[in-house]
């Protein structure tokens, strides 16, 4: 049934995308797409019945859902010691997202301190407020949610996540531990070896410094992780666990009731959470640099045996756009651009629990991508949200 079929309400004005090469949940189809009302009225091949908006052979994507991006707080911070005025950051933050494609994006906000970063308590509201506030005065082109990145390790963590966690932009919570020898950063040894060149101090206090951090930490999270993670249980939110390395870690993490693995250090700790049944989410950054940053497992390794679901951008935004391309152009990783794809779109949204987008199907929401491909680099030309030009 084409959009000419289609009973829409008097006065419903119909955008038709046409001459596209349109990427489907399974499959990469020649056709045209007809809008109206901000939903997807019609998803046909072949060459268009009327005129409209010629895409002239490009790709037409959904627009892609990202479920973790540490970004703003980088515009929050454009440089050490250098603290932006959060709304304007969240502005210059809105135009890096939707230029690279992301219509839907969860803003991964730490929740908690760490021993490198004291300054996340102050923060975290005033990122919170300026988000809801540039949303609601219409000045964000992509819809922006938040994730509440939860730092078990920090007492204050559990009032913090009270104090926000009703809030209706927060829409996804996960649990992290970011402590030397532990999770992503196993190499104690090399903690130890920087503490003494950085401090200055002799090797035997940094190691007594170091184990008394550890058994503080330890203290405390056996505390704050239980609560957080019963917060998120009551408010209903998708919960993550993040940087799994240890099978116990998921073994944890499946008994609390928590159904994502978030970028899992080893192929072990992956193999587990799909054992499982959890969804596994890998960082779109590890498969364009081939590896992780961190000196753990490559996110190319756990495709080899499809144990990745989601990509997420982690810390470039426009790495999501990059990977799905850089997967279908890989032929010893399975699937094509339709698979890669979906990774970025339909599957981030189905675990978010945003039932109206991620795909090009009859009734979605109209996110959408015109994408143009040169020397195998993917750009983007134009971007819909809900049927609304906003690139």
């Amino acid at each position: 049934m084409t959009f000419a079929d289609k009973r829409l309400p008097a006065g419903s004005e119909v955008m038709l995308l046409k001459n596209a090469r349109i990427v489907l949940c399974d499959e990469v189809v020649s056709g045209h797409v007809a809008v109206a009302e901000g939903r997807i009225v019609s998803v046909d091949t072949g060459v268009a019945p009327q005129a409209g908006l010629d895409l002239e052979g490009d790709y037409l994507l959904p627009g892609l859902v990202d479920i973790h991006t540490d970004h703003f707080e980088k515009h929050v911070y454009p440089r050490a010691h250098v603290r932006w005025d959060p709304l304007r950051a969240a502005m210059a933050h809105d135009a890096q997202i939707i230029g690279s494609g992301v219509t839907t994006v969860f803003d991964s906000i730490c929740v908690g301190s760490t021993i490198k970063n004291s300054v996340r308590r102050e923060i975290l509201a005033p990122m919170i407020d300026a988000l809801e506030t540039a949303q609601a005065a219409g000045m964000l082109r992509a819809e922006h949610l938040v994730h509440l990145r939860c730092e078990i390790t920090d007492a204050e963590t559990p009032q913090l996540t009270e104090d926000n966690i009703g809030k209706d932009i927060v829409r996804m919570v996960s649990v992290m531990e970011h402590l030397p020898g532990r999770r992503q950063s196993r190499d104690l040894e090399a903690y130890i070896e920087r503490r003494i060149a950085d401090s200055g101090l002799s090797r035997p206090i940094v190691e007594r410094e170091t184990e008394k951090l550890l058994n503080l930490s330890d203290e405390i999270s056996l505390k704050v992780r239980p609560a957080v993670i019963a917060l998120a249980h009551a408010h209903g939110l998708p919960l993550l666990s993040h940087d799994d390395t240890e099978l116990h870690h998921v073994d944890e993490a499946f008994a609390e009731g928590i159904p994502v693995s978030e970028f899992p250090c080893t192929v072990e700790a992956a193999r587990k959470a799909k054992a499982y049944g959890m969804h596994v989410v890998g960082g779109a950054p590890n498969v364009l640099r081939g590896g992780s940053q961190s000196g753990n497992v490559a996110v190319s390794e756990l495709m080899a045996e499809d144990l990745v679901d989601i990509l997420a951008s982690d810390y470039v935004p426009r790495s999501l756009l990059d990977g799905a391309f850089a997967i279908a152009g890989n032929e010893t990783l399975r699937g094509g651009l339709a698979e890669a794809v979906r990774m970025v779109s339909r599957t981030p949204a189905e675990v978010a629990g945003l039932a109206d987008r991620g795909e090009i199907a009859e009734g979605k929401r109209a996110d959408l991508l015109h994408v143009g491909l040169h020397n195998g680099h993917p750009f983007v030309k134009q971007a819909w949200r809900a049927g609304q030009r906003v690139l």
